[in-house]
């Protein structure tokens, strides 16, 4: 099943991060306030995925979860840049 999550969210993060808005408590354990999931799902949505599972994982964000939050952050950025053409 994780695995199933893992590839939707590649696909369509802002439908994964409503499901788990929805269905769970992920975001509340991962962020202090509302603001930052709010902000990560209309702009930055691969990156604030990444930084809530390093957070929900390690609870804190280094090693292997650095990489992850720093490839959310270059996914992210690619799709604003490729979207300006």
């Amino acid at each position: 099943m994780g695995c199933l999550l893992t590839i939707v969210a590649l696909m369509m993060p802002r439908l994964v991060m409503f499901f788990i808005w929805l269905l769970t408590g992920w975001f509340g354990r991962a962020f202090d306030t509302v603001v930052w999931p709010v902000l990560g799902f209309l702009f930055m949505p691969y990156t604030t995925l990444a930084y809530m599972a390093a957070m929900l994982n390690h609870h804190s964000v280094s090693g292997g979860w650095l990489a992850l939050v720093i490839a959310g952050v270059l996914v992210d950025l690619g799709h604003w840049g490729g979207a300006s053409r």
